[in-house]
């Protein structure tokens, strides 16, 4: 009897969370006809750039080189990188005990057909810093700073769908 109003109960779940229109989020989907990224930075070899361009292939889109003119790419202009700290907590002592990492992200994306859309965000971290480990602090840091990259990168891809169907057509007397 108790295994009956157990599949009874797991039944009525199951027709309630369908019946309400719940689905699972799907991947999200660029125009059909739009698979590759130009990316192109204020700075030569910019470490987000690096990121992006690792990032691309585990999402299917591929990067062409910017001298290779076309109609169908998505354009990525990344614009200079930011780095900002900001005290949290400090020792007794006066030292420094734990800061909060903010990396500003800005960059202009365009869409074949549609005008350009600036973008900004963040991605925050807690920093503890240590002033007697301060070579495996200094690694530690750098390891930081290239997942906060690697997030932002990813957070810039997720972001491309959206940014498709939100961005305004090009106006006809626009070249």
């Amino acid at each position: 009897m108790k295994k009956h109003l157990q599949c009874a109960a797991v039944v009525m779940i199951m027709v309630l969370v369908t019946g309400c229109g719940f689905h699972l989020r799907s991947s999200p989907s660029l125009p059909d006809d739009v698979n590759t990224v130009v990316i192109e930075s204020a700075r030569a070899h910019a470490p987000l750039a690096r990121a992006l361009n690792k990032r691309l292939n585990v999402y299917g889109l591929s990067r062409v080189d910017d001298s290779t003119p076309s109609n169908q790419n998505i354009n990525i202009y990344l614009l200079p990188e930011k780095l900002d700290r900001q005290l949290l907590s400090v020792y007794p002592s006066g030292q420094v005990a734990e800061y909060e990492l903010i990396y500003v992200v800005r960059y202009r994306v365009q869409f074949p057909g549609k005008e350009a859309v600036m973008t900004q965000f963040e991605v925050v971290r807690d920093y503890q810093d240590d002033p007697d480990q301060v070579l495996a602090k200094s690694r530690e840091l750098d390891l930081m700073l290239s997942e906060m990259r690697d997030e932002a990168a990813d957070i810039m891809i997720r972001r491309l769908s959206s940014q498709a169907t939100a961005a305004p057509a090009l106006s006809s007397n626009q070249p």
